[in-house]
């Protein structure tokens, strides 16, 4: 299992906020290409939304669904690649100080996935995951702007396309 955590100087309440915008995904998540649809009650249990993820040419388009959400303080999804991995990624918000201290896991939600998920790619994972929780900790400071345009209701035809910089937080 990859465990991160970083400290944001904004309040639990304002870092869930940011996660309770779907489209932000598309900015915090290293490898999120695009947002593509949403349900329209995210972050309620059971809801989705759908996006494409990858690097260079190679791109999967799938979802990911909340397991459990308790407002403003955890967060937790099982994160679909399919047909390459599934994962559990929890995210817990807790006060500390003036801000928050946010913990991170993922682990493998399946069989193949363990394939993955082992010890020998938890360092790359949790590298990875410590980019994408610099990058969180951005948008609920307010140093990054937040994703914006419209994003279709999931079953809807037609694609969002909200997407957002690779590039590392607090880069120029």
């Amino acid at each position: 299992m990859a465990h991160n955590e970083i400290h944001v100087d904004a309040s639990p309440e304002t870092v869930f906020g940011v996660l309770a915008d779907p489209r932000s995904f598309a900015r915090w998540v290293v490898g999120s290409r695009k947002i593509r649809r949403a349900d329209p009650d995210w972050p309620a249990p059971g809801t989705a939304f759908d996006h494409a993820v990858g690097f260079g040419p190679f791109v999967l388009k799938d979802h990911s669904c909340v397991e459990e959400c308790e407002r403003p303080r955890l967060l937790r999804l099982l994160v679909k690649l399919r047909p390459i991995s599934r994962a559990h990624v929890t995210l817990q918000m807790t006060p500390e100080g003036r801000g928050a201290h946010v913990a991170m896991d993922e682990h493998a939600a399946d069989a193949r996935s363990r394939l993955l998920f082992n010890r020998f790619t938890d360092p790359l994972v949790r590298l990875r995951n410590a980019e994408s929780l610099r990058r969180l900790k951005a948008l609920a400071e307010g140093t990054e702007p937040m994703p914006t345009g419209p994003l279709p209701s999931r079953g809807a035809e037609a694609e969002g396309s909200v997407t957002a910089s690779s590039r590392p937080a607090g880069a120029a």
